[in-house]
Parts: C-alpha cells; sequence; structure tokens
C-alpha cells in the first residue's frame, strides 16, 4: 500500500498514476471536502488533522510513503511532520518515505549554479520551516527502521497550477533586467521524479528537482500571459516595488539561484516530459 500524506494537487495527480499501475493507494488529508473529493475520485482517504497530536489507526509497516503535507504558516518548526512522525513511532518502521521539501533551504546563491553539495542557508521563515522538516525526518530515521529520501522541488507549474488569477488582477512585476534567476518543475514531470525516488532513490540523499533550464520571473509571467491570451503584467522598477509588492513575492525577489538537476536525471533515471517552459505551457491550457 503506498499513503499520501497530503493529498492535494500533486498528490492527487500521483494517486492518478499509481492506481493505473495497480498499486493500492491511501490518501491522509484534513479537511471533510478533501475527503469527498478523494472519494470521487477512487482514492481511499484517511482523514487526520496534524495541527495536533495524533494517532493512526493504520498499519505502515514495510509500506511506502510520501509526505506532501506543506509545514504550519508561520514559525521556523514543521510541528505537522513531528505529529507525523511521532504517530508512526508506535508502529513497526516504514519501508520509505519520500518528503517533498523546497529549493528555499539553499537561501540566496547570487545567481550561482547549485548543486546537492551546496550548504543550506535558508533565509525566510517557509524555508527555516522546510528545514526543519529535513532534518526531522533524517533524525528519525536513524533511530527507526525505514529509508527516507527528500526531493528538494523547484516553483511547480501545470494545469490549474498557473498565476492567471494575479494576471487578470495586472499586479506588477520588476524589469526582467531586475529578476533574479527562478527554476521550475511541470507537475506530471514531478509526479514521475517522485515515483523514481520511491523505487531507486537512495536512502538517505537529497535530489534538487527542477527542469533544468533556470529562468528569471518576470520572464515565467510573460510567457504564461501570452499562452492564456492575457496581457503581461505592467512592470515597476524594484527600488519602487516595496508598496506594489507582496510581502511574498518581494521575499522571493530576494533569492537567485540555478539549479542543477544533473542527480536526479542520472540516478533517478528519469527522462522529463517538458524539459523547457514553453513545452510545459503548452500543455498546461
Amino acid at each position: 500500500m503506498m499513503l499520501i500524506a497530503g493529498c492535494g494537487y500533486i498528490g492527487q495527480m500521483l494517486a492518478g498514476a499509481l492506481l493505473k499501475a495497480g498499486e493500492p493507494v491511501t490518501g491522509l488529508v484534513r479537511r471533510d471536502a478533501s475527503v469527498e473529493q478523494l472519494n470521487h475520485l477512487g482514492i481511499s482517504a484517511l482523514q487526520v488533522d496534524l495541527d495536533q497530536a495524533v494517532k493512526f489507526d493504520l498499519d505502515l509497516e514495510n509500506e511506502s510513503i510520501f509526505y506532501f503535507i506543506p509545514p504550519p504558516s508561520a514559525g521556523v518548526e514543521d510541528t505537522r511532520l513531528q505529529h507525523f512522525l511521532a504517530a508512526l513511532s508506535g508502529h513497526q518502521g516504514f519501508k520509505k518515505l519520500v518528503l517533498i521539501s523546497t529549493t528555499g533551504v539553499y537561501g540566496d546563491c547570487g545567481g550561482e549554479w547549485v548543486d546537492e553539495q551546496r550548504p543550506v542557508n535558508p533565509r525566510f521563515d517557509r524555508a527555516k520551516r522546510r528545514w526543519h522538516a529535513e532534518q526531522q525526518l533524517r533524525a528519525y530515521c536513524q533511530q527507526h527502521q525505514g529509508e527516507h529520501v527528500v526531493l528538494r522541488v523547484a516553483g511547480i507549474y501545470g494545469p490549474g497550477h498557473l498565476p492567471l488569477e494575479r494576471l487578470r488582477k495586472r499586479l506588477p512585476m520588476v524589469p526582467e533586467s531586475e529578476a533574479p534567476w527562478t527554476n521550475r518543475i511541470h507537475a506530471l514531470d514531478l509526479v514521475q521524479v517522485c515515483q523514481a525516488a520511491m523505487a531507486r532513490g537512495r536512502d538517505g540523499e537529497v535530489y534538487n528537482v527542477s527542469d533544468g533550464h533556470p529562468g528569471n520571473m518576470t520572464d515565467y509571467f510573460n510567457q504564461v500571459a501570452d499562452h492564456a491570451g492575457l496581457l503581461r503584467p505592467p512592470v515597476v522598477k524594484r527600488a519602487d516595488a516595496d508598496g506594489q509588492l507582496s510581502a511574498g513575492m518581494l521575499s522571493y525577489l530576494q533569492e537567485s539561484r540555478r539549479l542543477s538537476h544533473q542527480k536526479m536525471i542520472e540516478e533517478l533515471q528519469v527522462t522529463l516530459q517538458y524539459p523547457s517552459l514553453k513545452s510545459g505551457l503548452m500543455a498546461s491550457f
């Protein structure tokens, strides 16, 4: 049995691929509406609220787990993963857990190419929470039976997961000349990377997940707008952006890095369906 903890956008895509391959799947979700959605899709659902201590009525001995649940929105610790691992402690060890983390744990790299040997330097709380999750999982697996693999994932895009509402609102962006390097991965490629990590990822290893073709954030919004038939976002100079861009967007603009995905390609043996933003966007509308 495969457990997908956090069976939302990517989790449901992965569940569909696993079910098609004949694998039994259970999705762990928090809300009633999510349970109904999974049931409608033919996916077995387990409802758990990891914002508090929990117990599982589920035997995960020698089972495979994909953990996609995001950390809480505040603080520097991932208490949700903490509660999840505490609940697992009462059971025999799982076979392998694949954790989705973020490339944000590297912090600002000044536009340099970044591989998995790069020391982490999380700058913002959202990245510190992800780094805390990685550390928790590593410590847990050192004390309990079970392998683990960490995927540091770039920005995810795909059908139903594009910034169309932002474009319709005509929210501004900085000029391309002032935009930092960013990295992307198409949702369907992420799904196959998750499957490959479960099948071939080495215990304790970290893999960068991206399409290997960095761009910049402004170009991303421009290309999405062009494909959607919308106006490109208006431009505001970085020096004037503080009052016009959200705090979240401003924080993203303070980090620049180009991800190497060589380890992912070689060790996980994946062939990306959408190795460029252009090809990925053509399959996203």
